[in-house]
C-alpha cells in the first residue's frame, strides 16, 4: 500500500521529523577502526600507523595509541628516521600528495615536494640524507621512476628511471651502494587486488652503479606479485611480499638469485604494506585492518593490540550550498518551476528567478528520475532509502509524499501518461510496467533487457500523445536495440524498427502522433536520428501557402466605415473534463482560473487554459520497415527531443568531442534550412536539455547550472536561472550510503554472477563495520577499493570526486630537460644532459651543457626545489637565468603542463623506436605504435603509416604498453585488408592500390606484432585479432590477462566507481579472455634497465622474425 509522509515543505523540522521513521534504513553495523601502513622505530620500540588519516604511534608490545600528526587531509606512510628524530610522510594537504618531514623535539614540519601529481615514499637512505619516493610524473604514461629528494632540502634526483617501464617501492641498501625495487605491472596503483593478472605481476630487482652505467639484476621471476622489497640482518638478504601460491605472505631470497623462501605461512587474509626496522630484525605489517609483527631471526608473528587514545581529524557536519554540480533538472509543464537534483536531494525553485531552492527530500539515499505530474502540482522520484529503488511521489499543495511502489527489486525512470492518470515505470530492468494512480494497481505492458540505472538509456520509453500507446527500446538479440509498441491497455509488443544497431538514449513521439523518432548508432560511430511513420507520409508543398489565400469564404455584411466583412467569431470550444486534484489543489485551481489577465512568466503555459483532446494515434504496421528514415542532422547524437509545438527537434550533440545543443526544422514549410544549428558553443558539458512549454526556449544544465537559451536566433537571450540548494553533509551518515551504493552497483552489474568465487554479501557484511569506523572520505574509498579486491578482477575501483567548478588544482611547470644527478647532488648545480625536442627548454634555445641558475629571479644552489619555483608557472611567461660557456643569459620559457610534457615524450620515443627500426633492417621496415586504443590513436595510426612507411617492404606493429580503449577492429581492418583492384591514370608511371586511391585506409604490407605484460584491454582484442585473422607472428610478452568491458558512474559523494560489466571471450576457443593473457608466437622478455643500454631486444626480435618471413 502506498505511504504517505505529511509535512510542510516550508518547514524544514516538521520535514525531517515525518521523514525519518519511512527513510529509517537497518542499524547501523558497530564501528571498528583500521589500521594501515606501519613502520618501526630504529630501536624497535615504537610502531607509528595510519588510522582515520592520521599518523598515531604505539609501543610494539601494543596498548594505548597515540595521536602524532592530525589535519583534515589525509596522511599516510610514516616512516622513522634511521636516528630516529625524525618521521617523514605522505599528505594530501598541498595538493595529490607530498613528501612531508616532521621533526620530533621542536614539531617543525616541512615539506620536501612540490610536484602535481603523487610522490610515494618508500624508504629512508641508512644514512639518513635522502628520502626515496615513487612517482609516475615524468615517464611517459602512468609509469613510475624512482627519485631521491634531500632531507634538508633541494631538486629531486631520478635514481632510476627505465623508460616506458614501472619502477616503484624502492629500498636502498644498508651500504648505499644497491636499490632494491619492484618492476613491472600495475600493483604500485592496484595494490588492493586481492589475487591477479598477468598485468598485476611484478618482480624485485636489484640495481647497482657500474663503470659503464648502472647494472640491474633481477632477483625473482614473474608469475606472482612480488612487493615492498626490505633489507634484512646486515643487509645479506631480502624480504619481500608475495602471492605465490595463493594469500600473501612475506619471503625471502638472498641476492645469489637462489629460490625464494616462504616466511610467514598465513592461510587466509593478506600482509600488505609492510616495513622493516634498520637492523632488519623486525618487520611490521597490515594484515586484515590491524597492524602485526615479524621477528626475522625466529619467524614469530603476533597482532599487536591497539587501543586508539584521541581524536581523528574528522569531516565535521558541513552546512553546503549548492549553486552548481547539479545533476538532474526538471522543467515543469506549466513552465513556471524547475526541479533539480544535487548531492542526491531533490529541490524546486522558481523556473523564471531561481534564487534558494525549496528541499523536497531529506534523506541519506541518493533520489533519481524526476518527473513532473501534467498538472505541475506532483512530483515523481526514485529512491533507495530503504534497499530496492522505489518510486515515490510529492504533492506540492499538501506537502505530502507518498510512496507508490513497494517490489522487492528495483524501480526505474517514471513517466506520467499525458493524461496523468497513470505512470509507466521499469521494473529490474526487465519489465515495463503501468501504475493506475488511482487505484494502485500495476499491470505489466511490455518486457524485454533495459539498461539498468545507473547505466540506463536517458529515455528509452515514451507515451504516445493521446495515452493509447507506448513505444519503448529493449536491447534484442545480437545485442541490437530497436522500437516496439504496445497498447497501454495491454496487448502483444509489435516492433516498429528493425536497426543493427546497438546504441540508443533516448525515444520522442510527435506531438501529432504520426511519427517517432529516435537516436541509433554504434559506439565508433556517429549517432544518428531515426524516424518512424506511422502512416504513409504525404509531402506538404510551399506553393499551397499562396494558393490558400484564394480559398473562397462565407461572405457577411459590408462594414460602412471599412468596406468589408467583420471579422466572425470563433466558436467557443467544449471544455474537457480537469484532471482530479488533491482538496487544497482545487481550491487554488479555482482561484487561479477566476484570476484572468495577469501576466505569467516567460513561456509558461496558462494552467486554466483549455487543452483540446489529442486525436487517437493509428499505426499501420504493414511495410513500417521501408517507413524508416534517417533524418540528416549531420552531427554525433547524444539525446534528441521534439518541441511540443512539433516545429524543432532539440539535438543534444558532438562536433570534435565538444557537446553543444543544436536546433534542426521539423516543419517541412519552415524558412529555415534544414541543417542543425548550433545554440551552445561553451565548453562544458551539455545534460538534461528539454523545451519551455511554448517551445521558444530551451532549459539545460551546463557543468551544473541551469542555463536557458531561445530556440530563435535573435528573439531572446541566453540567461543563467541562478540557484542555490542548502543542507547539511554529514560523512558519518553518506559514507555508509556510498558504501552500499558500490557494493549493490557491484551486486547488480559484475561481469560474473558468481563473482569469480567471492562471497559478495559476506564481503558486505566484513567490511561494513570498518566503514563505520572511517574518519575520512579517502579511508572509506581505502577500505571500499580493498572490498572490491576481492572480487580478483580488472578494469575495478573506486576514486575521488572530481575537483569542483572553480577549484585551484596544484600544478608544476614542466621545462623539458633533463639534469645531470650526480652534478647537482655534489655541486648543486642543475647541468642539462638532455632537452626534450618540442618541449618548453627546446623552444627557447636551452642545450645539453647549460646551467640553470634563477627562475624569475630566485637562485638555485643545493637546497633549492626547482619544482617549488615552477609552481603554477604552466603557460606563464617565465625567465630563466642559464649559464652557458661561461656567459649568463636570461631565456623566456612558457612551461608546459606534466600532460604536455609527457605526451612530447611519449612522441621522441616512437620516433627513436621508428629510426631504430629502420637501422636495424637496413630501411627495409617501417614502424608504428599505439598508445592506446583510442579514437585519437587511430587518428595516429593514420598519420604514422605516412607515405614513408607505405612504401617500406613491411612494417613492426607495436602495441607495447597499450592501454586500451575500443578501436582494435578499425585497426585490424587496416591491417587486415587486401589488395584486389588497382588504379591508374593514363601516363601514371605505376598503378596504385586502389583502395587507397578511393580513400580506404589500407596498409597492404606483411607485418609483425609486438606485446608486452601492460599491453591491456583491447589491446588484447587487438592481438586476439592480428592472430584470428592470420597477419603475421606475434613477439614480445604475453598481454595482461587484464580484458572486460567496463562502465562508470558516480556515488553519493561525487566518488567515481568503476563496473566490470561485459565478459570477452574469444571465438576461437570460447574461452574467457580475462585473466588469460593472450600468447606469443616468439617470446622475448625485455629486461628491465634496458633503457639505459643502445639496444631494444623486443624490436631486434620482430625486425628478425618479419625479415625472414618475407624471405630478406
Amino acid at each position: 500500500m502506498p505511504t504517505e509522509n505529511n509535512y510542510s515543505p516550508w518547514c524544514l523540522a516538521g520535514l525531517l521529523a515525518a521523514l525519518l521513521p519511512a527513510v529509517a534504513l537497518a542499524a547501523p553495523p558497530t564501528a571498528l577502526p583500521s589500521f594501515a601502513e606501519p613502520s618501526v622505530s630504529p630501536d624497535r620500540q615504537e610502531i607509528a600507523f595510519v588510522s582515520g588519516g592520521d599518523i598515531w604511534t604505539v609501543p610494539v608490545a601494543g596498548g594505548e595509541a597515540r595521536l602524532l600528526v592530525a589535519h583534515p587531509a589525509t596522511e599516510s606512510r610514516p616512516l622513522y628516521a634511521p636516528d630516529g628524530k625524525s618521521l617523514a610522510f605522505v599528505s594530501t594537504r598541498s595538493g595529490n600528495g607530498d613528501i612531508y618531514l616532521l621533526t620530533f623535539e621542536s614539531g617543525e614540519l616541512k615539506r620536501l615536494t612540490f610536484d602535481d601529481g603523487l610522490d610515494q615514499l618508500d624508504a629512508w637512505s641508512a644514512d639518513g640524507k635522502y628520502l626515496y619516493y615513487s612517482s609516475t610524473s615524468r615517464d611517459i604514461a602512468g609509469m613510475n621512476d624512482i627519485y631521491r629528494v634531500p632531507v634538508g632540502g633541494g631538486t629531486p634526483t631520478a635514481v632510476t628511471a627505465d623508460r616506458y617501464a614501472n619502477e616503484f617501492f624502492a629500498a636502498p641498501s644498508p651500504n648505499g651502494r644497491t636499490l632494491a625495487f619492484a618492476a613491472r605491472g600495475i600493483a604500485s596503483n592496484q595494490w588492493w587486488r586481492h589475487g591477479h593478472s598477468h598485468l598485476d605481476e611484478s618482480e624485485i630487482w636489484l640495481r647497482q652503479d657500474g663503470k659503464t652505467g648502472p647494472t640491474y639484476t633481477g632477483l625473482t621471476s614473474g608469475g606472482s606479485k612480488a612487493l615492498w622489497p626490505m633489507w634484512g640482518v646486515g643487509g645479506q638478504k631480502l624480504f619481500f611480499t608475495s602471492d605465490q601460491g595463493g594469500p600473501e605472505n612475506i619471503w625471502t631470497t638472498g641476492l645469489d638469485k637462489a629460490a625464494p623462501q616462504q616466511v610467514t605461512n598465513f592461510k587466509e587474509g593478506r600482509v600488505l604494506w609492510p616495513s622493516a626496522s634498520y637492523d632488519g630484525k623486525l618487520i611490521v605489517f597490515e594484515r586484515d585492518f590491524t597492524i602485526w609483527t615479524l621477528d626475522t631471526q625466529n619467524g614469530q608473528t603476533r597482532q599487536v593490540p591497539i587501543r586508539r587514545r584521541g581524536a581523528p581529524a574528522s569531516p565535521s557536519v558541513e552546512r553546503q550550498r549548492f549553486t552548481d554540480r547539479l545533476q538532474e533538472l526538471a522543467l515543469s509543464p506549466d513552465g513556471k518551476k524547475v526541479a533539480f537534483i544535487v548531492h542526491g536531494e531533490v529541490f524546486a525553485a522558481s523556473a523564471a528567478d531561481g534564487g534558494d531552492a525549496t528541499r523536497l527530500s531529506v534523506t541519506t539515499a541518493a533520489e533519481t528520475d524526476l518527473t513532473w505530474a501534467p498538472d505541475s502540482r506532483r512530483l515523481i522520484y526514485a529512491s533507495a532509502r530503504d534497499g530496492a529503488r522505489h518510486l515515490y511521489s510529492y504533492t506540492f499543495a499538501t506537502g505530502k509524499e507518498t510512496r507508490l511502489t513497494n517490489a522487492a527489486t528495483n524501480d526505474a525512470s517514471p513517466r506520467f501518461s499525458p493524461d496523468g492518470k497513470l505512470l509507466a515505470f521499469e521494473r529490474d530492468a526487465k519489465e515495463l510496467r503501468i501504475l493506475d494512480l488511482a487505484s494502485g494497481q500495476e499491470r505489466v505492458v511490455g518486457t524485454g533487457r533495459f539498461d539498468r540505472p545507473p547505466l540506463a538509456a536517458e529515455r528509452s520509453f515514451v507515451w504516445a500523445p493521446d495515452g493509447r500507446w507506448l513505444a519503448f527500446a529493449p536491447t534484442g538479440s545480437r545485442g541490437f536495440t530497436n522500437v516496439q509498441v504496445v497498447p497501454a491497455a495491454g496487448g502483444v509488443a509489435r516492433s516498429v524498427s528493425f536497426l543493427a544497431n546497438s546504441n540508443s538514449n533516448t525515444l520522442s513521439w510527435s506531438p501529432d502522433g504520426k511519427y517517432l523518432l529516435f537516436d541509433t548508432g554504434q559506439r565508433t560511430e556517429d549517432a544518428q536520428v531515426a524516424r518512424i511513420d506511422f502512416q504513409l507520409r504525404t509531402p506538404r508543398f510551399r506553393e499551397d501557402q499562396f494558393r490558400d489565400l484564394f480559398k473562397e469564404t462565407t461572405p457577411g455584411p459590408i462594414s460602412p466605415d471599412k468596406n468589408q466583412a467583420p471579422p466572425q467569431k470563433a466558436p467557443t470550444p467544449a471544455t474537457p473534463a480537469a484532471l482530479p486534484v488533491a482538496a487544497a489543489d482545487s481550491v487554488r485551481a479555482k482561484n487561479r482560473a477566476t484570476s484572468k489577465g495577469k501576466k505569467g512568466n516567460k513561456g509558461a503555459a496558462t494552467a486554466a487554459s483549455p487543452t483540446p483532446p489529442k486525436p487517437p494515434v493509428t499505426i499501420n504496421f504493414e511495410d513500417i520497415r521501408r517507413r524508416l528514415s534517417l533524418v540528416p542532422v549531420g552531427i554525433d547524437v547524444r539525446a534528441q527531443t521534439i518541441s511540443p509545438d512539433g516545429k524543432w527537434l532539440l539535438l543534444t550533440g558532438s562536433v570534435l568531442n565538444q557537446t553543444n545543443l543544436y536546433i534542426y526544422p521539423l516543419d517541412e514549410l519552415s524558412k529555415e534550412p534544414a541543417t542543425a544549428r548550433q545554440l551552445t558553443s561553451t565548453a562544458g558539458a551539455k545534460r538534461e536539455a528539454q523545451f519551455s512549454p511554448d517551445s521558444k526556449e530551451v532549459y539545460f544544465l551546463d557543468q551544473g547550472r541551469i542555463q536557458v537559451v531561445p530556440v530563435e536566433a535573435g528573439k531572446g537571450t541566453p540567461r543563467a536561472v541562478a540557484v542555490a540548494a542548502e543542507m547539511d553533509v554529514d560523512f558519518e551518515q553518506e559514507k555508509m550510503v556510498v558504501f552500499d551504493e558500490a557494493w549493490s552497483y557491484l551486486r547488480d552489474f559484475f561481469n560474473d554472477a558468481t563473482f569469480n568465487g567471492a562471497d559478495w554479501p559476506a564481503q558486505h557484511a566484513k567490511f561494513a563495520p570498518y566503514i563505520a569506523g572511517a574518519r575520512t572520505p579517502d579511508e572509506a574509498r581505502r577500505l571500499t577499493n580493498l572490498m572490491i579486491g576481492e572480487l580478483n578482477a580488472s578494469h575495478s575501483g573506486m576514486g575521488p570526486a572530481p575537483a569542483a567548478n572553480g577549484t585551484v588544482v596544484a600544478s608544476t611547470g614542466r621545462l623539458g630537460v633533463r639534469f645531470d644527478p650526480a652534478e647537482y647532488e655534489q655541486n648543486g648545480r642543475l647541468r642539462v644532459i638532455s632537452v626534450l625536442p618540442l618541449g618548453a627548454g627546446a623552444l627557447a634555445g636551452l642545450k645539453p651543457g647549460d646551467v640553470l641558475l634563477a627562475v624569475d629571479g630566485h637562485p638555485i644552489n643545493g637546497a633549492t626545489n626547482l619544482d617549488e619555483l615552477l609552481q603554477y608557472k604552466v603557460g606563464r611567461r617565465t625567465t630563466l637565468r642559464v649559464a652557458s660557456d661561461s656567459k649568463d643569459r636570461e631565456v623566456v620559457v612558457r612551461p608546459l603542463s606534466r600532460d604536455t610534457e609527457k605526451a612530447l615524450d611519449y612522441r621522441q620515443w616512437v620516433e627513436e623506436r621508428r629510426a631504430y627500426v629502420a637501422k636495424a633492417s637496413g630501411g627495409r621496415l617501417g614502424y608504428v605504435h599505439m598508445f592506446d586504443m583510442s579514437a585519437a590513436s587511430l587518428s595516429q595510426l593514420y598519420l604514422d603509416l605516412d607515405a614513408e612507411n607505405m612504401t617500406r617492404d613491411g612494417v613492426v606493429v607495436d602495441v607495447r604498453n597499450n592501454n586500451g580503449g575500443f578501436v582494435n577492429v578499425y585497426a585490424i581492418d587496416v591491417l587486415a585488408r587486401r589488395s584486389y583492384l588497382t588504379m591508374a591514370d593514363r601516363g601514371t608511371p605505376t598503378p596504385v592500390p586502389a583502395r587507397s586511391a578511393l580513400g580506404q585506409r589500407s596498409l597492404e604490407l606483411p607485418t609483425v606484432l609486438v606485446t608486452n605484460q601492460h599491453s591491456l584491454s583491447d589491446a588484447e582484442d587487438f592481438s586476439e585479432g592480428y592472430r584470428a585473422s592470420k597477419l603475421g607472428k606475434i613477439v614480445g610478452e604475453p598481454t595482461g590477462g587484464w580484458i572486460i568491458f567496463t562502465s562508470g558512474t558516480a556515488l553519493l559523494d561525487g566518488s567515481t566507481l568503476r563496473l566490470p560489466t561485459s565478459t570477452i571471450r574469444s571465438t576461437r576457443d570460447g574461452k574467457v579472455m580475462e585473466m588469460n593473457p593472450r600468447p606469443v608466437d616468439v617470446p622475448v622478455i625485455r629486461p628491465i634497465g634496458e633503457s639505459y643500454t643502445s639496444h631494444d631486444v623486443q624490436l631486434d626480435t620482430a625486425v628478425k622474425e618479419l625479415l625472414g618471413e618475407m624471405g630478406k
